[in-house]
């Protein structure tokens, strides 16, 4: 089986959430208690139980109301610091498939709170959830069960639109690439978060801190670190 990736165009997603809630029914996680708080986004934010949230950022943009919606779920990293980390602490509960390059969690491997704030705190993209009653650690499976049948991930088998993409990792590079260069022709800032060292391609069209706080990796020393990690691992 062939290395795989997600493609994400922001420019197609209408925040329907049907990923989220595909999500949430596949993996049979239970729901989310949330609270009105005047925005489209609900739950708040990702945890042991919710792999995909459709973040919803309203901004104004030239005196007009912008939203920006954004699909957070982990990137699969080609090296995964979370799991550089646990290793360095002698926790196994993070592992490869080598035949899709998915970051896999065993949520049934405690996890002390101490060591699991270090985890967390390696994502540049602060994806890794716990669970103080378990103690085990959680989030996106790249629906490894589904794929490896043949079948796509819940997620992008549930998008109407578009918006979410999943195959060879060449073959959705290359379908990123000739999105991005006709996305420029009307949004000239937009870009490929983080492409080089990732399996979850986001297309944007502006400052990703717009969409997110965390949407992209911004500390260039880890950039830098991850580029190189990446190279022998991530071709195409």
């Amino acid at each position: 089986m062939a290395d795989k990736s997600f493609f994400i165009d922001t420019t197609k997603c209408t925040a329907c959430r049907g990923c989220q809630i595909s999500c949430k029914q596949w993996n049979m996680n239970p729901a989310t208690k949330t609270v009105q708080k005047g925005s489209h986004q609900n739950p708040d934010d990702l945890s042991y139980s919710t792999y995909k949230l459709v973040r919803f950022s309203e901004l104004e943009v030239d005196g007009k109301p912008r939203w920006y919606f954004f699909p957070d779920q982990c990137r699969h990293c080609s090296t995964a610091p979370c799991m550089v980390v646990a290793e360095s602490m002698g926790i196994q509960a993070i592992t490869k498939d080598e035949a899709t390059g998915a970051i896999l969690f065993n949520p049934k491997i405690k996890v002390k709170a101490k060591d699991f704030s270090e985890i967390r705190s390696a994502c540049p993209w602060d994806i890794p959830r716990w669970d103080e009653k378990t103690q085990g650690m959680a989030k996106c499976t790249m629906c490894i069960d589904r794929i490896k049948e043949g079948l796509l991930p819940a997620c992008v088998k549930t998008c109407p639109t578009g918006a979410m993409n999943f195959g060879d990792r060449d073959k959705m590079i290359d379908m990123a690439q000739k999105t991005l260069n006709a996305v420029k022709a009307v949004y000239p800032k937009a870009e490929l978060l983080n492409f080089e060292f990732v399996r979850t391609i986001f297309l944007v069209t502006d400052d990703p801190k717009k969409y997110h706080k965390f949407a992209s990796a911004e500390d260039t020393t880890v950039i830098a670190s991850l580029k190189k990690l990446a190279e022998p691992a991530l071709v195409g």
